[in-house]
């Protein structure tokens, strides 16, 4: 039972999210949203993390081991933060969960994912959901802020919460095929998402995995994924006001 105001929640959140300009947030209500696992939480909340301009700016034609490298140290501080986000909030009594970046390969969920390439909980709903932007045409999540580079993860809580933003439905991608006409992978057919349209029907996720999964060969000689040419190539992350 949750005991702090969502103002309260909201500056336990802001505490761990430093340098603050790398990061964005946002409360998401999903009420009938959620599997039944995660019956007893109504809300989200979406945390983004910025990727490295120079980092990403270097992979136009492939990944390198410093992308390889960055994606992971962001994985790892994005698991750091919601994990002591998560312990601060249980202090003040607000049961919460958190949800990982990514599915980590041999663990327990790896398997089910694998079946059709979707995780228990969509970090991009929630994100969408908060308001903090919508889901390009190769499947990545496009901020409003950062465009499409950074990382996100999640942590649910039981107690109801004000979205503040209000929750992005379609894409705002429009015309741009950017993102698809560089896709190694030819894993988007153009169309555009909504919350009605099923990522199958816009975006073939298992092209994608075996292209990352080239790309690991390619570079590391064993099985890593890994490619981020659809991150480098939208114009909404290279633009910069």
């Amino acid at each position: 039972m949750g005991s702090l105001s969502q103002t309260d929640i909201e500056q336990i959140v802001k505490k761990h999210l430093l340098p603050s300009n790398h990061f964005i947030y946002g409360f998401a209500d999903l009420r009938g949203l959620l599997i039944p696992e995660f019956r007893e939480f109504s809300s989200g909340i979406s945390i983004g993390k910025k990727l490295d301009d120079t980092i990403l700016d270097s992979i136009e034609h492939g990944p390198t081991r410093e992308y390889y490298e960055h994606y992971r140290e962001m994985n790892l501080a994005l698991e750091q933060i919601i994990d002591a986000i998560c312990r601060d909030l249980r202090k003040n009594k607000v049961n919460c969960i958190k949800v990982s970046p990514t599915v980590v390969m041999n663990s327990k969920e790896f398997k089910p994912y694998l079946k059709d390439l979707r995780y228990k909980l969509s970090h991009k709903m929630v994100a969408t959901r908060a308001g903090l932007g919508w889901i390009g045409k190769t499947d990545l999540f496009v901020s409003k802020t950062f465009g499409p580079r950074l990382r996100l993860a999640s942590i649910l809580i039981e107690q109801n919460s004000n979205p503040g933003n209000r929750p992005i439905d379609k894409s705002r991608c429009g015309t741009c095929d950017v993102c698809a006409d560089k896709c190694p992978a030819h894993a988007a057919n153009g169309r555009l998402w909504d919350i009605h349209t099923d990522r199958d029907l816009f975006f073939d996720a298992q092209k994608c995995r075996e292209q990352c999964g080239r790309f690991g060969m390619d570079l590391f000689k064993k099985e890593i994924r890994i490619c981020g040419i659809c991150v480098s190539a939208c114009p909404l992350g290279r633009i910069r006001s």
